[in-house]
């Protein structure tokens, strides 16, 4: 499992003309599952999508010691499904999907990361997975991170 896992002023997916999720100040995660990927996997990018301490301090501040993760600070998390993470663009000019797991395994891993994350008492917003989807983010930093399982 693959995250690219963003601290945002605010974030919003559209399907369409419907939002399917948005959030203020927080989380904006896009993940990507791969072959072979199960509960640990879940658990571990659970874990750290809630713990992580990205976040801006209470009183704003962005001075290390001061910031805090979404568990403790009670800030939403927009979780996309993203397949492309799993591109491979070594050779030609074609990418590849080949790693990325198709619908029928990444869908049912996808909600059980929806699931564990709100279990650390995250909240937690949606794009719509397998759709075409405009997500909008405001990165605020812009601080981003990978995280892979």
């Amino acid at each position: 499992m693959r995250s690219v896992i963003q601290r945002v002023k605010r974030a919003k997916v559209m399907v369409g003309d419907r939002v399917t999720g948005e959030i203020g100040a927080g989380l904006c995660v896009l993940v990507g599952v791969t072959h072979g990927d199960g509960a640990a996997d879940v658990e571990k990018m659970a874990r750290k999508i809630a713990q992580l301490k990205l976040l801006r301090g209470p009183d704003g501040s962005d001075d290390a010691g001061a910031r805090v993760c979404a568990e403790e600070s009670g800030s939403p998390v927009l979780l996309v499904s993203q397949f492309t993470l799993y591109a491979d663009v070594r050779k030609g000019r074609k990418p590849s999907w080949s790693n990325a797991a198709g619908a029928d395994v990444a869908e049912p891993i996808f909600n059980e990361l929806v699931l564990a994350v709100r279990n650390y008492g995250v909240p937690v917003e949606t794009g719509e997975f397998g759709a075409m989807m405009d997500v909008e983010l405001v990165n605020d930093g812009p601080f981003t991170v990978l995280f892979e399982t």
